[in-house]
């Protein structure tokens, strides 16, 4: 796990394994993911899609709290992944970085609640699988434009955009500042501290022992 120069984000580049079969790596390992964030994923809904070359999906972010973290691959294709720093008072607030994720090195993200998530297909048939630490919850899902000057993200070039009709009426990022819908770096910084707390405790406690039968 490579840490990104968000705070909250990381990148994991896995080992790969290739012979005249193909090959194998390992997408997802739970250890690795809680050393990294302090705790882990608790999942509770996988997602996939299929887009188009030059689909932009994005940019999202759900309340927190519960908030929504991620972990984010793509299977087939590839896409340019982009984490964004929506969190108001963060000190890398407004920050985004980029990774290529596709189906030859096989790269995941995982970004932590409050922080935005966007990608763009580079490819046709671009296929992204994503981990959620919590269920789709309409009320508590919001976006800011991907396009936004404001935070001039850098896709690529010669690529047009093709964005959903919610993603092209999403706010600009001022918009939701003023309007209060983005979420709070403190707030964030609280849940993040609570969710430690809660997998110290749990490491920390007794083995449960199974119940016996007569």
């Amino acid at each position: 796990m490579r840490e990104m120069s968000i705070e909250g984000a990381w990148v994991r580049e896995p080992r790969i394994f290739r012979d005249d079969r193909g090959s194998f790596h390992e997408w997802f390992r739970a250890p690795e993911l809680h050393e990294a964030a302090g705790y882990g994923l608790g999942l509770a809904q996988a997602n996939c899609s299929v887009s188009t070359r030059g689909t932009l999906r994005g940019v999202h972010f759900a309340d927190v709290p519960p908030g929504q973290a991620k972990y984010v691959t793509c299977v087939r294709g590839a896409v340019l992944d982009v984490v964004v720093d929506l969190r108001t008072g963060s000190p890398t607030y407004r920050a985004w970085e980029a990774v290529r994720l596709d189906d030859r090195e096989h790269r995941a993200v995982l970004l932590a609640e409050g922080l935005g998530h966007a990608f763009m297909a580079l490819t046709d048939d671009a296929t992204v699988v994503y981990l959620c630490s919590q269920g789709y919850a309409p009320a508590r899902e919001h976006g800011v434009h991907p396009l936004d000057p404001g935070l001039g993200i850098g896709w690529p070039a010669g690529l047009t955009p093709v964005l959903s009709a919610k993603d092209a009426a999403a706010p600009s990022l001022a918009e939701a500042e003023r309007t209060g819908l983005l979420p709070a770096y403190d707030a964030c910084s609280r849940w993040y501290a609570g969710l430690r707390a809660d997998a110290a405790g749990a490491a920390d406690a007794p083995p449960r022992v199974p119940a016996t039968r007569h």
